[in-house]
């Protein structure tokens, strides 16, 4: 596949994974890759695309505390991350993490079958930390967890990105029922909704729920991310075919320039012109 032209580089990739064969897998992880991509691979990407930054998204896949991801941030100020951790960090913890560019928790639970009570305790004490510490929340939920979900988390309140378009469901009711709950999520100012991994699902999904969010949230409410290095996905997909993919679901330059400032500030806290 051919590279993307640099006029059409996003500013950003908000949603990226990086790992060593030396890091050990979880003991639940769905998918066990049998190569590395560290930091170097990914930032080799994104030179070799004309994207200036990225956010490195926590892997459910591996257990070494986040022990690579803040290497990698405290080596490459252009990037920020997510981490994985508990309900139970404290203020003083996250405020150290957010100190060496952490940026959010992710919370991985597309697979989890007995969802937790946000509002009880210790959920509720830890959603306001993050707030106070000017974290956000990043889900990976698919679409019928959603109205169950985000009602809750934006009770909290807390600063919530949804990964993946909110993994929409290939069942048409299902899929309506949870993109109707994400649309309700971003109109209410706090939420905002990643336009990645389209390759996992059919075309004609991640076409119809882009449209939908482009038509009723808006630009300013979306990121683009490029699920690199496309674990289970690697033989059909490349970096330049995730942007290719990008620029066929938002032809539209202006609607990515908007994309753009979105990422700059809500990763980066600054305004496209200081980037």
């Amino acid at each position: 596949m051919a590279d993307a032209q640099p006029a059409n580089a996003p500013a950003v990739d908000s949603h990226a994974h990086i790992f060593t064969r030396a890091m050990p897998f979880a003991r639940d992880a769905h998918s066990r890759p049998t190569y590395d991509y560290p930091v170097e691979a990914w930032l080799a990407d994104l030179d070799r695309h004309g994207i200036g930054r990225g956010v490195i998204a926590a892997a459910s896949l591996f257990d070494d505390g986040n022990a690579y991801t803040l290497a990698a941030l405290a080596a490459h100020p252009r990037l920020r991350a997510t981490i994985l951790a508990g309900p139970d960090t404290s203020a003083r913890e996250l405020r150290a993490l957010a100190d060496q560019g952490v940026v959010g928790v992710r919370l991985t639970w597309r697979r989890l079958t007995d969802l937790p009570g946000l509002a009880d305790a210790p959920w509720r004490g830890f959603l306001g930390r993050l707030a106070d510490c000017g974290m956000h929340v990043e889900l990976l939920a698919g679409s019928a967890q959603l109205p169950v979900l985000l009602p809750q988390l934006l009770a909290a309140p807390v600063r919530l990105v949804v990964d993946h378009f909110g993994v929409p469901s290939r069942d048409e009711t299902e899929r309506r029922a949870g993109t109707d709950a994400l649309l309700r999520a971003v109109q209410s100012g706090a939420a905002w909704v990643k336009i990645s991994a389209g390759f996992r699902m059919p075309w004609e999904i991640a076409a119809e729920c882009t449209a939908r969010l482009l038509a009723e949230a808006g630009p300013g409410r979306l990121l683009w991310g490029s699920d690199a290095p496309f674990v289970n996905h690697e033989a059909a997909m490349d970096y330049a075919g995730t942007l290719a993919l990008y620029l066929r679901l938002v032809p539209d330059a202006e609607m990515r320039r908007v994309i753009d400032s979105s990422a700059l500030a809500l990763f980066f806290n600054l305004r496209s012109h200081d980037q």
